[in-house]
């Protein structure tokens, strides 16, 4: 393996989200979805039917799952949607979005998505 001069590994490995799940989830594959979202779209209040992971690649997102407090996301930040837990706001701020969402699917299962009423 070469060494850049700089002494700095050519690969790094960094941990930048870690999600216990509430109940295990019997995953048999992972639909993975690039999504964009315009400049100020309000997502609305939803509950997914299976976890959902993400990773904001542009713009930022104001977000918040019930109960756990209101965040802003930029590029680079991941974000992680339980099943079954309202996702009170998933919104477009300034910019248009785009995110990349991995969702792990059980036998069978497609992804799903409930509005809030």
């Amino acid at each position: 393996m070469t060494v850049p001069a700089d002494n700095e590994p050519p690969v790094s490995r960094t941990v930048v989200l870690d999600v216990p799940l509430d109940e295990p989830w019997p995953t048999v594959r992972v639909e993975s979805r690039r999504i964009r979202m315009a400049a100020g779209v309000v997502a609305g209040a939803h509950v997914h039917n299976g976890p959902v992971f993400g990773s904001v690649v542009s713009g930022s997102v104001l977000f918040e799952v019930a109960g756990r407090g209101r965040s802003v996301l930029r590029p680079g930040d991941v974000f992680y949607e339980p099943a079954g837990v309202e996702v009170t706001h998933f919104d477009a701020l300034e910019e248009d979005v785009e995110f990349l969402a991995f969702f792990p699917l059980t036998h069978g299962q497609a992804p799903g998505i409930t509005m809030s009423e």
